[in-house]
């Protein structure tokens, strides 16, 4: 058993088991880019073929490029389901997302009247922006610095190098203008 694991007793309702069980899944995957990509491809594919009827009258918003936008429709709902099984594409179904959408603006009655076009590039850019999560690791024990006395603390800086031979502890004229005329020594 895992230590992390929401304990769940034996009296937990069906739907708060189902409810954790989905939140538990959809966390691991761009969810929610999935769902705007659907939501983007769904007025892509449905306008072209809509009718609108207002009494007697009949509005009819197909174009000649209905085959076209019921192509972009089905391929941006099928990039955000492939979000969801197959989180190892999600930047080929970003990407692709982005460009089918900015497509449909021309194609497809300017991008489903712009609700799928702004679905769709919004999806994409969340698949895009979308990466999985690292597992939580332990940290390990961390020492405490001992202390040590004057003594040992003394020994420990006869290994810190000292000036070499050539430098010297104080400033001199060649070390002044190297600091651009500041005199560090005083």
């Amino acid at each position: 058993m895992n230590a992390e694991a929401p304990v769940r007793s034996e009296g937990d309702h069906w739907l708060t088991v189902v409810r954790h069980r989905f939140r538990d899944w959809r966390g691991n995957r761009p969810f929610w880019a999935g769902l705007l990509i659907v939501f983007g491809g769904f007025p892509i594919a449905y306008f072209p073929y809509a009718d609108l009827r207002l009494g007697n009258v009949t509005l009819a918003m197909a174009t000649t490029a209905g085959a076209g936008s019921l192509i972009i429709g089905v391929l941006l709902m099928t990039l955000g389901v492939t979000l969801w099984f197959q989180q190892n594409m999600r930047v080929f179904a970003g990407v692709a997302s982005i460009l089918l959408a900015l497509v449909s603006l021309p194609v497809s009655n300017l991008g489903g009247f712009f609700i799928g076009f702004l679905f769709s590039l919004l999806g994409g850019a969340l698949a895009l922006a979308w990466v999985p999560g690292q597992p939580v690791e332990e940290d390990p024990v961390v020492e405490q610095p001992v202390s040590l006395g004057k003594a040992e603390a003394m020994a420990g800086l006869q290994d810190i190098p000292g000036p070499r031979e050539t430098e010297t502890a104080h400033a001199s004229e060649t070390t002044a203008h190297a600091d651009g005329g500041r005199n560090s020594a005083g």
